[in-house]
């Protein structure tokens, strides 16, 4: 399978703000839900003025996560971010945390993103927010009902996914567990680092390229190492380093998008 940009796509990460349902919402009603998506429609103009080639809309505000779901709430202002930036017309994906791929599914089937992001889809761990199943059968049946053709969202599956403990898979290498997570049907495969921010292994993402997917960088991209890892990769997944002052809650830096953009070789 074959991504759809003819480089190494730069993918800027947009962090909602606080959803509905989730402890950091001020609960302000539609009012917030509106500041939401503003911030939303900012951030994704930055992004792209920058030179991004695609986006992936996340809840991380939301901390700390429920462990494998999301509510009604949640879903439904997360579909309403998600609707914002499919009017900017470029590629983007879903992620909703922690482990919600289910609904991550849904989210991207009403708003007509062309991938999501799945942790735990192959192999379990454990991660904050506790023991993490593999969720790769139900979702991929719940795909193949709704979409046609089922692979019109893909699925960017995580390979040892930061801010978790693996020993249970300890017997096992990064490329066993990327040729399995293939096996399992993902499209694509994430390799980060141990928490966000943290630069991935270059080892490790050379390691998973053996399963014979597209590989993806999907934490610790900054102007420093971003062309060594576009080298070996097939997208870098970039948010922390876009924000202004290096930190995942503040808004997006135009220049720090420009200068990742840059070391990239491309313009804005």
């Amino acid at each position: 399978m074959e991504l759809p940009f003819d480089r190494c796509a730069l993918i800027g990460m947009i962090h909602l703000l606080p959803l509905p349902g989730s402890p950091g919402f001020s609960r302000g009603g539609n009012a917030e839900v509106r500041r939401m998506l503003d911030r939303a429609a900012r951030d994704a103009e930055s992004l792209l003025a920058g030179g991004c080639d695609a986006l992936i809309v996340e809840n991380m505000h939301d901390l700390p996560y429920l462990r494998g779901a999301a509510p009604p709430e949640t879903v439904a202002a997360m579909t309403l971010g998600a609707a914002t930036v499919a009017r900017f017309g470029v590629p983007f994906g879903v992620q909703v945390l922690a482990g919600a791929n289910r609904e991550a599914l849904a989210v991207a089937l009403a708003s007509g993103a062309s991938f999501i992001r799945a942790e735990a889809f192959a192999y379990a761990h454990v991660a904050d927010e506790g023991w993490m199943d593999a969720s790769a059968g139900p979702l991929l049946r719940a795909r193949a009902a709704l979409c046609q053709p089922p692979d019109a969202i893909r699925i960017f599956a995580d390979v040892q996914k930061k801010h978790a403990a693996h020993a249970v898979t300890a017997d096992l290498t990064l490329a066993d567990i990327a040729r399995g997570t293939a096996f399992a049907g993902a499209d694509a495969l994430i390799v980060t680092g141990g928490h966000t921010g943290q630069a991935a292994d270059l080892g490790d993402v050379i390691a998973a390229r053996e399963a014979g997917l597209p590989v993806l960088v999907g934490s610790g991209i900054d102007e420093s190492n971003a062309r060594a890892y576009s080298e070996v990769a097939e997208a870098l997944i970039v948010g922390t380093a876009l924000k202004i002052d290096g930190d995942w809650r503040n808004p997006v830096d135009p220049a720090r998008v420009e200068a990742i953009a840059s070391a990239l070789g491309r313009g804005a």
